[in-house]
């Protein structure tokens, strides 16, 4: 789930102003190889469509077949280890962060169904994944996000 929250948020606005972890080659390729990528300029690509993709899907502008694109040519192949059974992905080496992306979405749908959300603050681009009891977390953090909405309505209220 980290990867995938990782992706989602690695185009914040920051000051009205946005930063793309994975807008320039070095510093985006310093980001997927800090999550096991190899950083090159076609995983790179690979990564923010999967990122525009998984954004739209979980805002619900698209279907999740959209997802399905990114998974062409994925396979899962079963092993076995004195451990059991194991199951290892089988994908080019450059898709293999925007393939675990796409799959962690899917098991956040199936774990945590509707917690996967855009942040309820406009102009926020983040994401969170509710993992409260209530299911009621809307910002993606309660000291920014949360805190400028409820000072906004407090103002309105006593205007």
């Amino acid at each position: 789930m980290d990867l995938l929250l990782d992706l989602l948020n690695s185009r914040p606005l920051v000051d009205g102003e946005e930063r793309d972890a994975l807008g320039d080659p070095a510093g985006g390729g310093r980001w997927a190889r800090e999550r096991g990528g190899d950083g090159s300029p076609e995983e790179l690509a690979l990564l923010r469509r999967a990122r525009d993709v998984l954004g739209d899907v979980v805002r619900g502008g698209s279907p999740p077949a959209a997802l399905g694109p990114l998974l062409e040519g994925v396979r899962r192949v079963p092993g076995f280890t004195s451990g059991g059974l194991r199951w290892t992905l089988e994908t080019p080496p450059h898709a293999r962060l925007a393939v675990e992306a796409v799959l962690a979405w899917a098991a956040a749908e199936e774990r945590f169904p509707g917690r996967l959300r855009a942040c309820a603050n406009d102009e926020c681009r983040l994401f969170l994944l509710d993992r409260s009891r209530a299911n009621r977390a809307r910002w993606c953090s309660m000291a920014v996000c949360g805190n400028r909405e409820k000072a906004r309505r407090h103002y309105e209220r006593t205007r």
